[in-house]
């Protein structure tokens, strides 16, 4: 269950759109281009028989997705996901696309989004949004019993969702049985698909999250755990990046997400931590597979899992022309993989899905997605630490602010972390409110222990505690 409370001030979270220079409105020549392309005419080949549904977070607008899960005939399965195909409405060279680069992603703020496309287009006309026709990247994954891809195709096509489903409602449904036809199988599939994941040695960082959420005229801060569906549904979206990578990969062309193999010190000094946080980690198992094993509600649990995270570390975008790169797997994912499957709200994904469909229809590269790839690894890791920025400083912020009139106060926490060079300190999380943040102390990882808040401040947006010893 999701650890909620409800913050009583009022927070201006304007001071970060300045601290990190966000984007406000778009260029008036942007939003024209975006206003005229609403009236984009909706590809030929026609789907719209295939009943689709998106499943997104409460609240959602950019819809990206929509899927469709069936048994395949002879056995196995047939997994439908359709993309919203933003490149038929981003014209190559106009100033849209130019304001595209200029935001890289969408980055969220507990008071808004900063958008990467207008919302004339990522919120209406090329959202997925339930009972509409729209235009989309329509990839087509066969599986077998195994869950091993056997085949994979994929087209331009108009779609339509039939029902625009959120997580919540949708794991209720699931554990009753009574989850819509289009994603009946999405826990059997998505079982499957982690389980081989967990085989190839994939890394799945079950880490609950710190949301900022509006609660009436004040905030409320979240720890929230993901639900079995949308762990399901992520299965999807990787199987269908790990479909279009050997695409790329085939044709000699393309962006891979990449990310080296935790190296064996690493796993060397996780074992460690498991001993001493008796974490079981029998002979001859994964990283993937111990992980999958633990509790993240556990403080031990938690410790372990907060050390694991040390593994997946250097994670970036590798493009490639003639050549493949020298590094072509994800760690995290344990297979080439590649982000083609949130075009709304990634850049690289509008380039990288061009890439594919030309590369399966065996047909020359647009000259403007292949010159765009050697720029994009620079751009994304730029904006991406600019959006990680943004969701650390907001968290921060909300701490701080809930805290404050709390300084001298003792709390029980969970030992996440402790500092291993030397310094007495670590990092720790009280229950209520949801906060982890820097101790001082010598500190006993994994386990419970007795803490006095000694400092909030808003204004540099840092929270320290100190540890009491018993």
């Amino acid at each position: 269950m999701p650890i909620v409370r409800v913050l009583a001030p009022r927070i201006d979270f304007s001071v970060l759109r300045t601290e990190l220079d966000l984007p406000g409105e778009f260029p008036a020549e942007a939003v024209a281009e975006a206003r005229a392309a609403v009236a984009t005419a909706l590809p030929p080949t026609d789907r719209t028989d295939i009943p689709f549904v998106t499943v997104d977070p409460v609240g959602s607008r950019d819809l990206d997705q929509a899927v469709h899960l069936s048994r395949a005939d002879g056995g196995g399965f047939r997994v439908r996901y359709a993309i919203a195909d933003v490149a038929a409405y981003v014209r190559p060279g106009g100033a849209l696309e130019a304001e595209t680069w200029v935001r890289g992603q969408t980055i969220y703020l507990p008071d808004g989004k900063v958008p990467l496309h207008p919302p004339v287009l990522s919120e209406d006309a090329v959202s997925l949004l339930p009972g509409v026709d729209r235009a989309a990247i329509l990839w087509t994954i066969d599986l077998d019993d195994s869950g091993a891809i056997t085949a994979v195709t994929v087209e331009r096509a108009r779609v339509r969702s039939r029902a625009q489903l959120n997580y919540p409602d949708l794991q209720v449904a699931a554990d009753e049985g009574r989850a819509p036809e289009a994603v009946a199988l999405l826990s059997e599939i998505g079982t499957l698909l982690a389980k081989n994941a967990a085989a190839r040695g994939a890394v799945n960082l079950p880490l609950p999250e710190q949301e900022v959420e509006p609660d009436g005229d004040g905030w409320r801060l979240i720890l929230r755990a993901q639900l079995p569906v949308e762990s399901d549904n992520a299965q999807i979206s990787l199987l269908t990046g790990m479909a279009a990578a050997s695409l790329m990969l085939e044709g000699g062309t393309g962006l891979l997400r990449t990310m080296p193999a935790p190296r064996p010190e690493a796993v060397d000094k996780l074992k460690a931590a498991a001993r001493s946080l008796a974490v079981a980690w029998p002979d001859g198992a994964t990283v993937g597979a111990v992980v999958a094993s633990v509790e993240p509600a556990d403080p031990r649990g938690a410790a372990f899992l907060n050390q694991a995270a040390e593994l997946l570390r250097g994670a970036g975008y590798t493009a490639f022309d003639g050549t493949a790169p020298e590094l072509t797997t994800h760690g995290g994912v344990g297979a080439p993989y590649a982000h083609v499957t949130a075009p709304l709200r990634r850049l690289a994904d509008r380039y990288a899905t061009e890439v594919c469909l030309a590369l399966h229809e065996a047909r020359e590269i647009p000259a403007w997605a292949r010159e765009a790839l050697p720029r994009l690894p620079r751009t994304m890791t730029t904006t991406g630490r600019t959006a990680s920025a943004a969701d650390r400083a907001a968290v921060s912020l909300a701490e701080a602010v809930l805290l404050q009139n709390q300084v001298g106060s003792t709390f029980e926490a969970a030992v996440l972390d402790v500092d291993d060079k030397g310094r007495k300190s670590g990092t720790v999380a009280i229950d209520t409110p949801a906060v982890q943040a820097r101790c001082e102390g010598s500190l006993p990882l994994g386990t419970r222990t007795q803490v006095q808040l000694t400092k909030a401040d808003p204004t540099t947006r840092e929270v320290l505690f100190t540890h009491l010893p018993g």
